[in-house]
């Protein structure tokens, strides 16, 4: 099979098999979800931070199937920020703080009791908007949700199929309102 040939849902869902099956060694986010190979270099936060940043994350947005690899990304990404910002990196470890070293092995509903507590909090705010902004822009949340990702490059959606509506009745064309010219 070619190239060219490869649907879109096939090819996202082998580069993202890759993506999460490459291992870089030594990396303090590979110890935290032993159960896939995946990596992301850290500069500012611990392993222990990581895994507390993680578990929000997933808190935050909970999908019991999405592989840890995707909320590794909004790590990495909270990582850069507060590599990049000694206000955002304050902001984080005084929130981690907070929340403590438990936080991780927490129930899920405990974890959620101690979040609303921290909801009205800066890095509340931070790590929800980092949460959202990073794990929904990622090709593996893309193939988990079934998302195929935007369609102005392949023509855009009628062209695709997506103005294929069987399940609705026919609309008559006296409420269908005026054609354009």
């Amino acid at each position: 099979m070619d190239q060219a040939s490869i649907p879109r849902r096939e090819f996202l869902k082998r580069t993202t098999g890759m993506l999460t099956g490459l291992v870089v060694a030594g990396s303090p986010l590979a110890l935290i979800a032993p159960a896939r190979a995946w990596a992301v270099d850290l500069t500012t936060f611990t392993s222990s931070e990581a895994a507390t940043l993680m578990a929000v994350a997933r808190t935050i947005a909970p999908h019991d199937k999405l592989d840890d690899a995707a909320y590794a990304l909004v790590v990495q990404a909270l990582d850069t920020d507060a590599t990049k910002d000694g206000n955002i990196r304050k902001t984080l470890r005084e929130g981690l703080g907070r929340l403590g070293t438990e936080f991780v092995t927490a129930t899920e509903a405990d974890r959620v009791v101690a979040l609303k507590k921290a909801e009205p909090s800066e890095f509340f705010r931070a790590v929800r908007l980092k949460t959202l902004q990073v794990l929904y822009a990622t090709p593996m949340a893309y193939v988990y949700f079934g998302y195929e990702g935007e369609a102005f490059s392949k023509g855009g959606y009628v062209l695709r199929g997506f103005n294929n509506l069987r399940w609705l009745p026919e609309v008559p064309l006296e409420d269908s309102g005026p054609m354009p010219m």
